[in-house]
Parts: structure tokens; sequence; C-alpha cells
């Protein structure tokens, strides 16, 4: 096969994170046709406007990804996407069930919301505050 000329999904991540580092990792060596790419919110460069105008700050708080049509996926639906594009979708099928569902979604609020902490980074407010990116107002996507 061969690479698709722009990836079917881009994901944001955050490069300081340790964690989401590993998933990346991993969802790069199993990305046998370069469906997908990965842009490094943490880093100097990120420019929202080239994303969807997703701020750093949204970015930080919770998973986001875009897909080729420019279609913004948020939480639980980026990583379903990504491992259906890396042929392991059936790994996250489940979290589509009607009884699943409700209670992953608040599986991954509950992760999201304590990320940094649990990754041993300061608090969004305290990385905003290095950051001249991060004076525009947080949205509610």
């Amino acid at each position: 096969m061969t690479a698709p000329s722009s990836p079917a999904l881009t994901l944001l991540f955050d490069g300081a994170c340790p964690l989401c580092v590993r998933e990346v990792n991993f969802l790069r060596s199993r990305d046998r046709i370069g469906s997908l790419a990965f842009v490094d919110i943490d880093a100097l460069d990120y420019a929202p406007a080239e994303y969807q105008d997703i701020s750093y700050a949204d970015a930080m708080g919770r998973i986001h990804a875009i897909t080729a049509s420019g279609q913004v996926l948020l939480d639980v639906a980026v990583f379903r996407e990504a491992y259906r594009l890396i042929g392991l979708g059936w790994l996250y099928a489940p979290t589509q069930w009607p009884l699943v569902s409700g209670l992953v979604d608040r599986v991954y609020a509950l992760w999201a919301s304590r990320r940094l902490q649990l990754t041993r980074r300061p608090d969004l407010a305290s990385l905003c505050a290095q950051r001249e990116r991060c004076r525009l107002p947080i949205s509610t996507r």
C-alpha cells in the first residue's frame, strides 16, 4: 500500500506528557501507511490557526484530532478513530456500546481533568501563565 497524500487523522498531543508520548509512539509504530499525523501542542511553534483554531489551553485540557475533511474529534472518539486507522479498531469498538460509552466518557473526562497532576506537571493555569498563546479565553468545545 502507498501512503495517503495527507493524513486521515491529525492528533494533537502534549509532547511533555510521558503517557501521551508513549501512546503516540505506539500509534506511530503501528501506522504502516501514514494515516496518522501528530502535532505537539507543547512545542513553542504550535500555531492554533493551522489546526482549526484549537487553542493551547483547549488542547491541553482534552485530546483533539482533526480528520482529513476538517472535522474535529474529541476525547475517546480520537482514540476510536486512530485505532481504527491502524487496524486495531476492535479494541475501541466497545466504547460505542450504549452501556459502556457513558462510563468510558466519564472515566476519560476524569483522566483529562487530572492528567497534568497525575503526570507531575504544573496545572494548566501555571502552564498558560508561562505562554503568550494562552491569553485567549478557553472555549467550551
